[in-house]
């Protein structure tokens, strides 16, 4: 077993600060003790742009967006419920056409009306070359979108395609705002949103946004009358304001938001993800590309150790991308065991053998390769810090290096990264398609971080293909085990962890919180926050 390898002045700090701390109102009070129904939440991550064409909201998060369906709450896969849209899509039996009837009486922020030409254009325009949208490789299945009438939209798709009601999360436009192509990030919606959603931006300025209540939304104005949410990225300067009282909450990596947990007028949750980490081996490098290395670093590693000493138990250990919450499509048995002489035994067998250091070496090849992630997160610092002490037991030394969002994306196909998955994680070809289908290795097609190992696996591929398309249940998950099987014969990268998303609360009048599983990309616009239109205020 590894000995954890984290920092821990910040946690200290943090400690320090919470053992001096005294009874304050929270920062939705007024000093008079007047209710303000006011919500400031701080946010690890920076705000995005508000436009669904380049991505806002795609997995149903937005403030101020609707989109045809929405999320509803519970521990496993979440159902969906409608939202402009009157009920759930029907599809015509072979899953290739699918209607969606509309909600009547909806207006815009901008005051103009929703009706299915809004639908069509804001599918379209993702679809539109001109947009260069992010995700249009996600909505791929997508032949056209077409006006049945102003109440009824119907999708036609290329093929079958049974998970497709969860591409109706994205939040729609007016067509008003789209009629003319371009690029979705030059987009006034970007910094101007025109959405039908529960709250309307009112300021984006510096770190700070802040949304009001939409008082003509079609589920009536939310109860919450108003949300500041403050871009802090430093986990324990957050941790710290927010142990000050600056906060009505916030996101934290799990060790630090459990030293709040006794804390007066503080509560620490955790929501369900399929989020997950992983470190990505580069197939051209001679030492990550080695068969022999990824087996062997995969059964080196202690998963379970991670998930005690660095998640403090806010989490499950992760050998492929599929999480146990996907039911029959999950293979248990689609695992590794850790067992560091077996990987020892393994590395021998393949020529990699130990050096005067230690460290092996084949052919005159050291095994030793870079692993980046990003610095200003402790909770990856810490996995890549574990990593590479259980790498080291082996003889494969891993040097570690804090590298920024901007540098780290060109440097995928060179260095090994530790990485996040899950992004919309409500199917599993939504888990599984772009991180593993060969097809994203052709060069324009997805991104760096879609297949970032370069598998290429006939079997993965028609496994991946024959679930999409399926119309059956037994059918597709019994392709998606196959895919973990032939995942753990031939991993294309070291699965760590599924994450449990931790969040830190002052204590308040408000009732409806529920938990949900949360995708990759989380902070404040999920957590007990996911669902801050239904809050119900009790003070």
């Amino acid at each position: 077993m590894h000995v954890p390898l984290r920092a821990t002045g910040g946690l200290v700090a943090t400690a320090a600060v919470l053992t001096t701390l005294s009874a304050c109102s929270a920062p939705g009070t007024a000093s008079d003790g007047a209710d303000t129904r006011r919500l400031v939440l701080a946010d690890a991550y920076e705000p995005e742009p508000f436009n669904p064409v380049g991505g806002h909201g795609e997995t149903g998060s937005s403030k101020v967006y609707d989109g045809l369906v929405r999320l509803g709450g519970g521990t496993g896969l979440p159902e969906l419920e409608p939202a402009l849209a009157t009920e759930l899509p029907r599809d015509d039996g072979t899953a290739t056409t699918w209607t969606v009837p509309l909600r009547d009486g909806v207006r815009f922020s901008d005051g103009s009306t929703f009706d299915a030409a809004d639908v069509v254009a804001t599918y379209s325009a993702v679809l539109d070359p001109a947009s260069a949208s992010p995700i249009a490789g996600n909505y791929a299945m997508i032949d056209r979108v077409e006006a049945v009438d102003e109440r009824t939209v119907a999708f036609r798709l290329a093929y079958p395609y049974a998970p497709f009601p969860t591409k109706l999360l994205l939040g729609i436009a007016p067509s008003e705002a789209l009629e003319t192509p371009g690029p979705a990030e030059e987009s006034a919606l970007n910094t101007a949103p025109i959405g039908t959603g529960p709250f309307l931006l009112s300021e984006r300025r510096g770190d700070r946004t802040v949304y009001t209540a939409n008082p003509d939304h079609w589920g009536g104005e939310p109860e919450v009358r108003e949300l500041v949410v403050v871009y802090v990225p430093d986990d324990n300067t957050r941790a710290q304001r927010m142990a000050a009282g600056e906060f009505d909450g916030t996101t934290l990596p799990p060790l630090i938001a459990d030293t709040m947990a006794d804390a007066e007028g503080l509560t620490v949750v955790g929501h369900p993800s399929a989020d997950h980490r992983s470190v990505s081996l580069p197939a051209g490098d001679p030492v990550t590309g080695d068969p022999a290395i990824r087996l062997a670093l995969n059964s080196a590693v202690d998963r379970e150790a991670m998930v005690t000493d660095i998640l403090g138990g806010h989490g499950t250990p992760s050998y492929t991308p599929v999480p146990a919450v996907f039911g029959d499509s999950h293979d248990p048995d689609a695992a590794f065991r850790h067992d560091p002489d077996a990987a020892r035994a393994r590395l021998g067998a393949a020529g990699w053998v130990p050096g005067d250091d230690g460290i092996r070496v084949r052919d005159g090849v050291r095994a030793e390769f870079t692993l980046m992630y990003f610095p200003e997160e402790t909770l990856r610092r810490d996995l890549a810090q574990a990593f590479a002490s259980d790498a080291l037991a082996v003889g494969i030394e891993v040097d570690l290096a804090a590298v920024a969002r901007p540098e780290f994306r060109p440097r995928i196909p060179v260095d090994a990264g530790l990485l996040g998955g899950g992004d919309v994680p409500y199917d599993p070809d939504t888990q599984l398609y772009a991180a593993l289908h060969s097809s994203y290795t052709r060069p324009g097609v997805g991104g760096p971080f879609d297949n970032p190992g370069d598998l290429a696996d006939p079997a993965v591929d028609a496994a991946l293909d024959a679930a999409r398309r399926s119309t059956d249940p037994a059918t597709r998950a019994a392709a998606y085990r196959t895919v973990q099987q032939r995942f753990v014969a031939n991993p294309p990268a070291v699965q760590l962890v599924f994450l449990e998303h931790v969040y830190v609360l002052a204590d308040g009048d408000w009732a409806g919180t529920e938990p949900v599983l949360e995708p990759h990309a989380h902070g404040v616009s999920w957590g007990p926050w996911w669902n801050l239109r239904d809050w119900r205020y009790t003070g």
